[in-house]
């Protein structure tokens, strides 16, 4: 298996600190002014993985192909910082964005990640519906959003990750409350107002742990009146469009995630009056 952790010759890469949070900002070397702003959030289960993640992420080509500029910050991680440490790392990450739009030569937000990255997706979409910061479309990608076992989470021995690992990601990030109902902004299938949220596109497998949360996520949307989208393949591999990239369903997911994603575009162009 190869992981790339580093920027591609296309792209113009600089880091910078943004109060506690190192962050990567990855441009288009021939960036318009503009285009969306997309905060991408690194997964890991909430205690491991790092901004540089973002190299073998969806994001990447978002940047290539779209001319977006992407955010991923390096957020603090639960083994030495439980929540809502992270979620406030990425939150503060969004409202730079959203105050410095001239100055990062951005547009309109859009928030997305994978895995524990995606569960922050969806609570900082949360909280920024709450804080009032408008964000466009977001992209929780096989989101960690459940700290109390679901259908599929339970009993899981899938690849990658499983019930085990699960458990303990919640552990460290929880602490005490890890098997209790708590914030949405924490775990957020626990929100009980959908409302406002932005459109939603994600995917997932079948057989990994957080197909059932997901798919609960995207009807909870749907009965809210908020557009989401999700596509399911026949894989028991978390993450799998990022560690086999090759493979036949990954470039499946792939080009689907990417057609949902000038479809987003679309919809925002339509919008400008």
């Amino acid at each position: 298996m190869y992981i790339k952790l580093w920027p591609d010759r296309e792209i113009r890469v600089e880091k910078k600190r943004v109060g506690r949070v190192t962050v990567l900002i990855l441009r288009p070397k021939d960036a318009v002014a503009g285009k969306p702003g997309v905060l991408w959030i690194h997964g890991g289960g909430y205690i491991t993985g790092m901004k540089e993640m973002v190299y073998m992420s969806r994001a990447v080509d978002l940047v290539k192909k779209y001319g977006v500029t992407v955010i991923s910050p390096g957020y603090r991680l639960a083994w030495l910082h439980p929540w809502p440490a992270a979620a406030e790392d990425c939150f503060a990450v969004l409202r730079f964005m959203d105050e410095n739009r001239e100055r990062l030569g951005i547009g309109s937000l859009m928030v997305g990640g994978e895995s524990a990255g995606g569960g922050l997706a969806a609570a900082v979409c949360m909280m920024a519906r709450d804080r009032g910061i408008q964000v466009d479309f977001q992209m929780p990608l096989y989101p960690m959003l459940s700290n109390i076992d679901t259908e599929s989470s339970r009993d899981n021995h899938g690849k990658v990750w499983n019930t085990r690992r699960n458990h303990f990601g919640w552990r460290l990030y929880l602490r005490r409350q890890a098997k209790e109902k708590v914030s949405p902004y924490a775990a957020p299938i626990h929100q009980t107002d959908y409302h406002d949220l932005p459109p939603c596109y994600t995917f997932v497998g079948e057989g990994e742990p957080f197909y059932a949360e997901t798919l609960q996520y995207v009807e909870n949307l749907r009965a809210a009146g908020v557009p989401a989208e999700v596509d399911v393949y026949p894989t028991d591999m978390h993450a799998f469009d990022m560690l086999h990239p090759q493979d036949a369903v990954s470039r499946e997911a792939i080009q689907n995630y990417e057609q949902h994603f000038e479809q987003a575009l679309r919809m925002q162009k339509s919008d400008v009056p």
